[in-house]
């Protein structure tokens, strides 16, 4: 029996700019697209601020790439990291490239592999420039929305609804997504809303601390949600249904 073609992942960690105690996630995340064929971490080994990323290395089998600071203040890193990528870009049989950090200087390589027909997969803090992020065909966020460790979890739900009912470039993200989608009622399937968005920016629910793009809609209060054909979802701006 022929086995199902899994697509082949290249992955590249600036060691410099990501946190290590995060990579369990990332490596559960690129899971889903595939086998990670190539492993590469670039830094300044000598370092002790990368030095929680050493324990990894033998563990999960990634290549270590040495470089040291040729500047005081800069480092080597990106440069080696981004010849590496283009090496691989054009020489290996790679279906999915990965980066990892928090730094925007690898948003032109970012473009470049997508111009390839690449699916690049960034992964870095909430610090990363917005180019770097909506460069991706999708980003993850690898610290909490909420830093303060001394919060309650109900407290940073709270927090974090009043975040998302404020945040007005993402709730006219969904409300033009909808306009794209929807029947002559105002109902758009949830699918394609969500494919729509994905379609014109960097985009995943769990950035904003939601499971899946029905809760992320929920708890905004601005939009209705019902069961259609086949139990899938459906979605309408609450403002039609006023119009109505």
């Amino acid at each position: 029996m022929e086995q199902p073609y899994k697509q082949k992942i290249a992955l590249f960690i600036d060691a410099d700019n990501a946190p290590a105690k995060k990579f369990e996630d990332v490596l559960n995340e690129v899971a889903k697209y595939g086998v990670v064929s190539i492993r590469k971490a670039y830094g300044n080994w000598k370092k002790e601020s990368i030095k929680p990323w050493e324990e990894h290395l033998h563990e999960y089998a990634i290549q270590p790439v040495q470089q040291y600071d040729l500047v005081k203040g800069k480092n080597a890193s990106d440069i080696a990291l981004v010849i590496d990528a283009m090496d691989v870009l054009y020489t290996k049989d790679i279906d999915v490239m990965c980066f990892v950090s928090s730094d925007c200087d690898f948003t032109p390589m970012v473009t470049r592999a997508l111009a390839e027909g690449k699916v690049v997969l960034g992964f870095g803090e909430r610090k990363t420039p917005a180019p770097f992020v909506n460069a991706c065909s999708k980003f993850l966020f690898l610290d909490d929305e909420n830093q303060n460790g001394e919060e309650t979890l109900s407290s940073s739900v709270k927090k974090q609804n009043k975040n998302i009912k404020s945040n007005t470039k993402l709730i006219n993200l969904i409300r033009r997504a909808i306009q794209a989608t929807e029947d002559e009622n105002g109902w758009a399937l949830l699918g394609p809303v969500g494919s729509h968005i994905s379609n014109k920016v960097s985009f995943d629910t769990r950035n904003y601390g939601y499971k899946n793009l029905s809760s992320l809609i929920n708890a905004i209060d601005l939009f209705e949600l019902k069961r259609g054909p086949g139990n899938s979802y459906m979605v309408r701006d609450i403002r039609k249904k006023k119009s109505n």
